[in-house]
């Protein structure tokens, strides 16, 4: 297992949401150098997320095509959890490496509303070798920065807006 840490200047109804919509997943999701265009959401234990994830910046695309991948991968994860504004859990099916056998990675989001901030934990299971784990550790880092960014987004946008 994997752990990540992190706290976010932001409502647990702002993350709540930036996990759950269209919207939201679509503003921050995935790692730096690509843009996720969400496809379908059926947010419930059981339910789907389907995304299509593409490769926009020269280093992620350069690594996709030298890694015989790809530039749009469509994933789908399946959520096995869903407890509004506390807890996702999820399995995502990695098919998308060259050469190895398609299999499940578990994920769980927790989140904890602490006065102003939501602490965020997310596990995940790690991937098939040591250096698809290393990648996954790092692209779920590069996507919680885009996450932090996403925040601070949203509150100088609310911070804008109330001075109107």
């Amino acid at each position: 297992m994997n752990t990540i840490e992190r706290t976010f200047e932001a409502t647990i109804d702002e993350i709540w949401d930036l996990w759950t919509t269209k919207d939201g997943i679509e503003s921050w999701w995935g790692p730096d150098g690509f843009a996720v265009e969400v496809r379908e959401l059926d947010l419930r234990t059981g339910g789907v997320l389907i995304y299509a994830m593409t490769a926009v910046g020269a280093a992620q695309i350069e690594f996709m095509n030298s890694a015989g991948m790809p530039l749009t991968t469509s994933t789908q994860l399946t959520y096995r959890e869903v407890r509004p504004k506390t807890r996702l859990a999820y399995t995502l099916r990695a098919d998308f490496i060259a050469g190895v056998e398609p299999y499940d990675v578990a994920t769980t989001v927790a989140l904890e509303e602490r006065g102003g901030h939501v602490r965020l934990t997310l596990t995940f299971d790690s991937m098939h070798d040591e250096h698809w784990t290393q990648m996954a550790r790092m692209g779920r880092e590069s996507e919680l920065d885009k996450l932090a960014m996403r925040c601070e987004a949203l509150r100088r946008v609310g911070f804008e807006d109330t001075r109107r």
